[in-house]
């Protein structure tokens, strides 16, 4: 079983906190000093990026990634990268693979605060001041900083090609007009929603489970191998939010001959320090959905006497029976304090 945290081949941050640069969440690169390689909005694709040695195009050679012209001016490149969901970014992810002799010596990141002009100098604070960066290589480094930010702008120096650019961090809710009666998704990342822990997750995207929409792919979800062994596959959501749980939908978009038989789901009100103790034998969880079989590419939705539960939870775990992949977990229901 998996803790997010409990990996080693990445920091802290990016295993326990979902990309907040991802356009799952509705961020967008709104503009770029230059894109005459590589085009802007390739920084932030959710898909790791990939090297096609034979293709090229108008530009030249055909890069995965943001890249710029080679700078004959005073200056250096930048790129504006609107958030979708507000947050608090713990970390950043600036990933320059494949790029060798075209990839920048310098960068660092400014953010500023939500709904401002991004056009005035002043609203710009560092957050990561210039580092090195390295070649074909994923460099993670960790920020000390407890804003809400609203939108990053990173600084290459002075030029060259990025990959990707991740920032990992915690989404500042927003409900809106919603009031504390109202029903909301209370599992959605954009609302704060993230995925603490699981028992495999050898398939798919994992973040993608509390995406919005349908899944485009059957890699765009949560997938676990074939299961050889008694038992069944699990995973572990801590909601946005306290709350009573009015519906459930279970989506397995384009999961056909590998769809799990069945499901249910579980919640438990949780108010201790450590996460991973819902993972030992003690943890009190109670039924939320009773055992109910699935269909493939299917839409599941269970509301009014499907949900046997009004005790109010902080995380949910969604069973699958035994194995298979599901696209989307929606958990709605009402705030509770």
């Amino acid at each position: 079983m998996e803790m997010i945290d409990e990996k080693t081949d990445e920091p802290e941050f990016a295993r326990r906190f979902p990309n907040l640069a991802s356009p799952r969440f509705g961020s967008r690169v709104a503009s770029a000093s230059d894109e005459f390689f590589g085009a802007k909005e390739r920084l932030i694709f959710d898909a790791p990026p990939v090297f096609i040695s034979d293709k090229y195009d108008d530009h030249g050679k055909w890069m995965d990634g943001w890249e710029s012209r080679r700078k004959r001016n005073e200056g250096h490149d930048w790129c504006i990268i609107e958030l979708g969901a507000h947050g608090i970014i713990h970390g950043v992810e600036i990933d320059t693979s494949y790029f060798t002799g075209n990839y920048p010596p310098g960068a660092s990141i400014d953010a500023c605060a939500p709904n401002v002009d991004t056009d005035d100098p002043s609203v710009w604070t560092t957050i990561l001041p210039a580092v090195v960066l390295e070649g074909d290589k994923r460099q993670f480094l960790a920020i000390n900083d407890d804003n809400v930010w609203g939108a990053v702008r990173l600084n290459i120096l002075p030029d060259g090609g990025v990959a990707r650019l991740r920032l990992y961090g915690e989404v500042a809710p927003s409900w809106g007009a919603a009031g504390d009666d109202a029903l909301v998704e209370l599992s959605a990342l954009r609302n704060g929603g993230r995925i603490i822990a699981y028992n495999d997750a050898h398939y798919g995207d994992l973040w993608a489970l509390l995406s919005e929409g349908r899944g485009k792919t059957m890699g765009d979800g949560w997938e676990t191998r074939r299961r050889r062994e008694p038992g069944n596959d699990w995973i572990i959501i801590a909601l946005a939010a306290r709350g009573v749980v009015e519906a459930i939908e279970i989506d397995t978009a384009h999961f056909k001959g590998n769809f799990p038989d069945s499901a249910s789901v579980e919640g438990i009100d949780f108010s201790g320090e450590s996460e991973a103790t819902l993972l030992d034998g003690a943890a009190r969880w109670h039924k939320v959905l009773q055992q109910r079989k699935l269909q493939a590419d299917t839409v599941h939705e269970f509301t009014g006497a499907d949900i046997c539960s009004p005790e109010p939870v902080t995380h949910v775990r969604l069973n699958i029976y035994p194995d298979g992949g599901v696209s989307r977990l929606r958990v709605l229901g009402r705030r509770q304090q």
